[in-house]
């Protein structure tokens, strides 16, 4: 197995290089199917996927991204999507809420903001699970778990999050860029736990 600093004759940049290229495409193709809306969850959990098989060797590319995506597509993928937008309008809908003067406002909009940050964070560590590919509950109970053994894990995701959406909204075009990034931030937070849970 060569070094992931070596390059092979010919080769104008290194493998890291080469993941990071093939982390944008894989992006570009996340991004895509992420436009329905409830394609997100299947989407990002499909992207996790293909960039976690990259450290055993399988290719990283947008063609592998849709033919797991093709293999794994069910009614589950759709209905985890359902819940998600639920979730976030319910999310949106209490923050409006808070805004509109009522009593208790201030402390109500921690409490939600708070709630809020907690599901995003199990959402998408349940995206970077194996169990994602076919078994949603499965995949949320384990992130449920994650997050409260690992909050340093979870603290990051929260920075990816926060770094893709500054990243989107300093160039709206990036947005098109940023699910790979964050995908792979994802996937690399879920080998950290795996590796500390092994050691």
């Amino acid at each position: 197995m060569r070094s992931v600093s070596s390059r092979e004759p010919g080769e104008v940049f290194g493998p890291r290089m080469t993941l990071f290229a093939d982390m944008l495409s894989v992006g570009l193709a996340t991004a895509v199917v992420c436009l329905p809306v409830v394609t997100i969850p299947a989407a990002l959990s499909t992207a996790c996927a293909v960039l976690r098989g990259a450290g055993e060797g399988q290719p990283a590319t947008a063609g592998r991204y849709f033919a797991v995506l093709r293999r794994r597509l069910r009614t589950g993928d759709l209905a985890a999507g359902a819940v998600a937008l639920a979730g976030a309008l319910l999310f949106v809908a209490d923050l409006a809420l808070a805004r509109a003067g009522l009593p208790g406002a201030p402390l109500f909009a921690v409490v939600a903001a708070a709630i809020g940050m907690a599901a995003l964070v199990v959402g998408l560590r349940a995206c970077a699970r194996p169990e994602s590919l076919t078994d949603w509950p499965a995949a949320v109970r384990e992130a449920a778990l994650d997050a409260v053994r690992d909050v340093g894990g979870s603290a990051l995701v929260l920075l990816a999050v926060a770094t893709a959406v500054l990243c989107a909204w300093m160039m709206v075009p990036l947005a098109f860029l940023a699910p790979g990034p964050l995908a792979l931030a994802l996937t690399a937070v879920h080998v950290r736990r795996t590796v500390m849970s092994q050691s």
